[in-house]
């Protein structure tokens, strides 16, 4: 038997992927065998480059400033608290303020489980392909599939495309939130100093900033806008549990909501958690990429911090507005109070900054296809920026066809969120791993709670839109 050898996938690529080869086959064959633990595994060398060409985009440079275990963990913290944090007041509202505290650390618990399992099925790929680096999501997911169980390799890019569908919907449903969010605060202090408008006529005038940013096509000069945001949200998030903390209390808060209100919380609360797509890139920007994901590492100890906060803002708030609670706990302070009013006009100006980073993600998947199978283009500058002044448009349309902040909230979280982060996970510890029974017991708990979560979460949601909308036929 001849030893084994390694090749490069191409020269854009040679410094992340390195794939090794089994260089014992048979003259007439055209496959390469690529080195696994699994010895029946075989897989053609232009079907895997394929696959990791597709990536190469995200992971095609090396790290020129590696990141430590602090920067890391302020990263993951500054990935993880968006409009989500504020709206976890009504989530507590769905579940009652005893079942919601109880409920909120064993769904975060769940979700970083979840986070735990596409770290390892990436492992799992790195050791199988020896890759050097973490591939993006969609690519890990399709490589598992593709390197995973004969019978279901032929399904490797439909998994690929849906994942990437439910990140761009679950980007795009962000985006259609940060207008209702922006618009609802805004308004509020336009209304208290005289100006009167509806919700739609404020979403109009945020069209604006918004699309200048979104047209902004490289990551570099988004940053900034990021670091501005991060420190307005910061202060945003004190200032807002100052004032959730003041007497008086709601009089009469409820201990246990009723059961049909249950899918409301999981939405909420699953769109607050949904920061997955995160943990490869993070892991990868790492000096010690071990750190990461070891048990005091960064993405435990992060998420303990997150799911705490996540707990005090819904307890201080639910307790301080009760029913009467918004979406946004940060409609619930005083019109009249300029403290308040500052608040509110910092988140806002905070989502706005980070609008075009979400945005980037969904287009950053999307517009390659378009050069794909459109291309050569001609003016492919003019091209992206009439892609992106479209989808802009799309997600502005949405969110004045249904301005109902707590209710997108709650789709979002549900349908799409529910998705990349509980469903997704689980399929591929089940086709990385031996199955064992606690693996299989396990996982289809956590596939069971996030489609009866998704199901349940995402009709309950619709149906009180729909609800929403006769009501306001009425008047």
């Amino acid at each position: 038997m001849e030893p084994q050898r390694s090749f490069k996938i191409n020269e854009s690529m040679q410094d992340v992927y390195t794939i090794s080869v089994n260089d014992h086959r048979n003259e007439n064959s055209n496959n390469v065998v690529f080195q696994s633990k699994d010895s029946i595994l075989s897989l053609d060398k232009e079907k895997i480059e394929g696959i990791l060409k597709n990536d190469c985009g995200s992971h095609g440079e090396g790290v020129k400033h590696p990141t430590n275990f602090l920067e890391t963990l302020m990263h993951l913290f500054k990935g993880n608290v968006g409009s989500g944090i504020f709206a976890m007041g009504d989530a507590f509202k769905n579940s009652g303020i005893v079942l919601g505290p109880v409920l909120l650390p064993i769904l975060g618990l769940i979700c970083v489980h979840s986070q735990h399992l596409l770290l390892n099925a990436s492992l799992h790929v790195q050791d199988k392909l020896s890759l050097k680096k973490n591939p993006g999501f969609a690519t890990t997911v399709e490589l598992c599939v593709a390197t995973g169980s004969p019978r279901l390799q032929k399904f490797a890019p439909l998994f690929r495309r849906l994942v990437n569908l439910f990140l761009c919907l679950t980007q795009f449903g962000f985006c259609c939130v940060y207008f209702v969010f922006i618009s609802s605060n805004v308004k509020q202090i336009m209304d208290y100093y005289g100006y009167v408008y509806s919700v739609h006529l404020h979403m109009a005038v945020v069209l604006i900033p918004v699309l200048m940013s979104c047209l902004i096509r490289n990551l570099k000069y988004i940053a900034p806008l990021s670091t501005i945001a991060n420190v307005v949200m910061l202060i945003g998030i004190a200032i807002t549990l100052y004032y959730a903390a003041q007497p008086p209390h709601f009089p009469s808060p409820v201990f246990f909501a009723d059961i049909s209100q249950l899918p409301l919380f999981f939405g909420t609360a699953l769109f607050a958690f949904e920061g997955i797509g995160l943990v490869l890139p993070l892991q990868n920007e790492m000096k010690n990429p071990k750190q990461f994901d070891s048990t005091c590492g960064v993405l435990n100890t992060g998420m303990t911090f997150v799911t705490f906060l996540y707990a005090l803002v819904g307890i201080l708030s639910y307790l301080k507005y009760g029913d009467t609670i918004h979406g946004s706990v940060t409609l619930d302070l005083p019109n009249d109070d300029i403290l308040a009013q500052c608040v509110k006009a910092m988140i806002s100006l905070g989502i706005l900054f980070t609008f075009a980073l979400q945005f980037y993600i969904p287009i950053d998947i999307m517009f390659p296809l378009i050069r794909k199978y459109f291309g050569p283009l001609r003016r492919p500058v003019i091209t992206e920026l009439v892609f992106r002044t479209a989808f802009v448009l799309i997600t502005f349309t949405l969110a004045e066809i249904i301005p109902y902040l707590d209710l997108f909230i709650t789709l979002v979280g549900a349908f799409s969120s529910t998705a990349v982060a509980l469903i997704f996970p689980p399929i591929l510890e089940l086709i990385t791993r031996k199955i064992t029974p606690w693996i299989l017991i396990k996982d289809v708990i956590i596939l069971g709670i996030g489609l009866t979560g998704c199901i349940t979460g995402s009709c309950e949601s619709l149906r009180l839109i729909v609800k929403a909308f006769q009501k306001d036929g009425d008047l």
